[in-house]
């Protein structure tokens, strides 16, 4: 038995030095590349484990997988410590101003299958090293200032299928097996390629199927020279406008089959093809729920992983398909445990759809309203688990995305369940992927009636303190297990709305009326006003008196809470009492024109 422990002991002990030596190498690789103030500022040095950082993407094991950190302007250099990242697969650092050398030790990732370096400013040659790298499929160093020779050991690189190394100021010979890639870019640079070594210095997988070696010897020695003096002057001017404003597209289709390109680490484009089948052409006995954005199917790949497909409709984009690509992009690198992840996208002339991982548990209004017989009620822990846990992931989207990504329709239904059931909110961002018109009116309002905030309502102009008041409304949900509107309430009462119906009942002290009675009393009636007392305070009717995630998210952990409830229930008292003074000043009658709900119903909420 001692000895197990001692097992089990070394184990944590293992994990915790793994993780910290992960988090090290990413803070000093932070610091190197001379991040502002304002860029990754959720990197803390006194949180050892990374894997909640943005841009920044784990495996089930707290291993980092994935750091994308691609086109934020970066000026500094490279790391040697970077190396220690044994796990990393994907490393995206294209598009910034980073100098000096490669390190030698990028050699160490040899986890690594996708290494992006392009359009830097960095020298020195391309160390060997990397041809340790024995799982790269894609390596990319265009645009950027090395020199020397290409090294022999890429060429020994088995899993290798692109190499891009155009705009560069490398010499000499390229290795012979690199020709053999099924896409390569050498151009820009003063290597020998062309009739040298019967290659061109590019080629491109649209090329497949043609051979680029010469054969002169069949129609003749003449033409053969004609013909490569012409194509030589094609390749001279084409390398030429490659090296002035070359810019490589991150998604390609291939002949209608799907490109297995990641980037971004793991996003992915799907042929239409490809998911028509995996959704039984989009069958309707795979619709696993249906709202604002369109339908989400369940599906099943060709490899057996389960994947929801959402089927984007009311879609219009002055942008057309590159448009929608960078809102895509936008959304793939907010990464974080509590957020939905993007598996990837398909587009086509006239749908946008796009791919997430299934979750089992489906989602929490499920949960709550349409369990099947014999399935689990969700319990109150796992109730306060989901509050939380969607609390820290808007907390995420609203203040560590850059820019913030809104949600604007916050509500039981769009946070999902996982195997564990931990929240993982969904849907976030895909307003803005609809929202783009060619109109000049207000933008159109999303979201779901009950759930959406006055100011969004009426101004059209939403904020995260419109989200903050959905995440109420959601609040609400969970405690009570009811819709935001009900209309089987006005048989007895007249509060359609459930947050009307439940601050009446927290005016009477009657709030356990309103437990959802599937819990079977099986909760805390502390933690139960708790919940509530939070709800209120994020459906207040002014959004600026409304607390930001972050607090949300601390009051939640029980700090803040009974100050901010003491300076509510002052304001709500003097509502109140503006209201009955209203009342006595016109005395209205039952018979009066004027409607008395009305008035209430335009005072906080």
């Amino acid at each position: 038995m001692d000895f197990l422990f001692v097992l089990l002991l070394l184990g944590c002990l293992c994990s915790f030095v793994l993780s910290d030596q992960q988090g090290d190498a990413l803070i000093e690789l932070r610091k190197s590349l001379n991040a502002s103030g304002q860029q990754l500022s959720d990197w803390n040095e006194n949180q050892v484990n990374p894997c909640t950082w943005s841009r920044v993407n784990c495996d089930l094991n707290s291993n980092v997988i994935q750091v994308s950190l691609a086109m934020m302007g970066f000026p500094g250099h490279l790391t040697p410590k970077i190396g220690a990242l044994k796990y990393l697969q994907t490393l995206s650092l294209q598009g910034n101003a980073i100098t000096g050398d490669i390190p030698k030790e990028f050699g160490n990732l040899t986890s690594l299958v996708w290494l992006d370096l392009e359009s830097n400013r960095l020298t020195g040659e391309i160390p060997s090293s990397l041809g340790n790298l024995k799982k790269l499929q894609f390596l990319a160093l265009s645009q950027n200032n090395l020199s020397g020779t290409i090294p022999e050991s890429l060429a020994n690189i088995s899993s290798l299928n692109e190499i891009q190394l155009d705009s560069n100021s490398l010499s000499g010979r390229i290795p012979q097996k690199l020709f053999q890639l099924s896409k390569y870019n050498f151009s820009g640079n003063n290597l020998y390629c062309g009739v040298s070594y019967g290659q061109p210095c590019a080629h491109n997988n649209a090329d497949q199927g043609s051979s680029h070696k010469p054969t002169g010897l069949i129609i003749g020695v003449s033409i053969a020279f004609v013909t490569i003096v012409v194509i030589g002057g094609l390749l001279l001017f084409w390398c030429k406008g490659r090296h002035k404003g070359y810019k490589r597209e991150v998604f390609v289709d291939v002949a209608g089959e799907v490109d297995r390109r990641i980037a971004f680490g793991q996003l992915r484009r799907f042929a239409w093809r490809e998911l028509q089948i995996a959704t039984d052409n989009f069958s309707e006995k795979n619709v696993l729920g249906q709202g604002g954005f369109g339908k989400v199917y369940k599906g099943v790949l060709a490899d057996n992983t389960k994947v929801a497909v959402k089927r984007l409709t009311d879609y219009e984009s002055p942008g057309g398909d590159a448009a929608f690509q960078r809102e895509v992009e936008m959304i793939s690198v907010a990464v974080h445990r509590n957020l939905l992840k993007l598996i990837g996208f398909c587009t086509t002339p006239t749908e946008r759809l796009l791919v997430y991982p299934f979750m089992q548990n489906l989602s929490v209004a499920y949960r709550l309203r349409e369990l099947k017989l014999g399935e689990p009620v969700l319990d109150w822990p796992t109730r306060k688990r989901v509050a939380l846990g969607t609390a820290r992931g808007l907390e995420y989207l609203h203040e560590h995305c850059n820019p913030k990504i809104i949600h604007r329709d916050v509500k039981a239904a769009n946070v999902l369940l996982d195997e564990d059931f931990e929240a993982v909110v969904g849907d976030f961002g895909l307003a803005k992927l609809v929202d783009i018109r060619k109109t000049n009116v207000t933008t159109q309002v999303r979201g779901t009636m009950g759930h959406i905030a006055p100011e969004y309502l009426s101004t059209g102009k939403s904020s995260e303190r419109t989200d903050v008041f959905g995440y109420g409304i959601m609040l609400l949900e969970l405690v009570t297990g009811q819709r935001a509107i009900d209309f089987s309430r006005l048989e007895e009462e007249d509060d359609v709305l459930l947050l009307d119906h439940v601050k009446k009942l927290e005016r009477e002290k009657r709030l356990e009326a309103i437990v959802d009675r599937n819990l079977n009393k099986n909760y805390n009636m502390q933690e139960v006003e708790m919940m509530i007392k939070v709800a209120l305070l994020c459906t207040q009717a002014t959004s600026e008196d409304r607390p930001l995630m972050s607090e949300v998210v601390r009051m939640l952990e029980g700090e803040g809470l009974a100050e901010r409830w003491e300076e509510w229930q002052h304001v709500e008292v003097n509502r109140r009492q503006e209201y009955d003074r209203l009342q006595r000043r016109f005395d209205w009658g039952e018979d009066s024109v004027y409607n008395q709900d009305a008035i209430e119903l335009s005072g906080g909420r």
